[in-house]
């Protein structure tokens, strides 16, 4: 038995599509983790611009969510720089760390509701990016 090999031929506008979709991820990832880390220094520096909700259930320290933003944010911004280059341990990592920015961002939602939406939906768009272009589309 021989083993056959098929290849898939993408237009020229299909593959530039699936370019464009990582560099836009890419770049939203790298502005999303930048907000995340002037967000999280805000909270660390002076927690009290943020308004608490005292009945939360999930009611954390404000200057312990500044670190998580803090952290992920610099997380986010590593893993956009690789995405520019096309590796695929960033595409990897990236859907994974857009996945915990919305977990976080929703947990963060009494202290800025309208913030944490507008990020759940950017940082959703970036994990729908990067699943639907192909491994072998380089950026």
């Amino acid at each position: 038995m021989s083993a056959t090999t098929t290849s898939h031929h993408r237009s020229a506008a299909a593959q530039g599509a699936a370019t464009g979709l990582v560099v836009f991820a890419a770049v939203m990832l790298f502005i999303g983790g930048v907000l995340d880390i002037f967000r999280g220094i805000m909270a660390i520096a002076n927690d009290d611009v943020f308004v608490t909700t005292p009945q939360y259930v999930f009611r954390f320290d404000i200057t312990g969510w500044g670190w998580i933003h803090l952290v992920l944010g610099a997380l986010a911004v590593v893993v956009s720089l690789g995405l520019f280059t096309a590796a695929t341990w960033a595409r990897v990592v990236g859907v994974g760390l857009a996945g915990l920015l919305i977990i976080a961002n929703f947990l963060d939602l009494p202290y800025y509701p309208v913030w944490s939406i507008i990020l759940i939906a950017l940082y959703a768009f970036i994990i729908w990016a990067l699943c639907v272009v192909r491994r072998d589309t380089p950026a």
